[in-house]
């Protein structure tokens, strides 16, 4: 299986409903390091997984729809709590409908899957993987 990962960064603000959540039911900043794998079995026609320009492209456009909120104001978080794994999924599946949408280009369509990692500090970080 070969792959690619690119790099970027978001911040969000947040609050959690839950004791488990201890003092992070309060509201508080994230910001997190995003590495986004997109995989596949064989390289495409032109010998790679995606174009990593494209990828970094696609990448920072679905976290700049999160950037510099307060995700308990936004309707499609309405009820949840963003924990680093809800994050994740929700990065995976926007990246996912991207390649489905062919902003990553045509051969992208040929990707088996995607890896999302949010790095909360140098000892924590949550991921989601999912087919494609």
């Amino acid at each position: 299986m070969f792959g690619i990962t690119v790099r970027d960064h978001v911040m969000i603000a947040h609050s959690f409903r839950g004791e488990v959540f201890g003092p992070a039911q309060r509201l508080h900043g994230a910001t997190y390091v995003v590495d986004a794998t997109f995989r596949r079995a064989d390289l495409d026609p032109d010998g790679i997984v995606v174009d990593i320009g494209l990828a970094t492209s696609e990448l920072g456009e679905v976290l700049g729809a999160l950037n510099y909120r307060n995700l308990d104001d936004e309707p499609d978080f309405a009820g949840i709590n963003t924990s680093t794994e809800f994050l994740a999924k929700v990065i995976a599946d926007r990246l996912a409908d991207q390649v489905h949408a062919g902003a990553l280009g045509e051969n992208a369509r040929g990707l088996s899957g995607i890896a999302v990692t949010l790095q909360e500090s140098h000892v924590a970080w949550a991921s989601y993987e999912r087919a494609l």
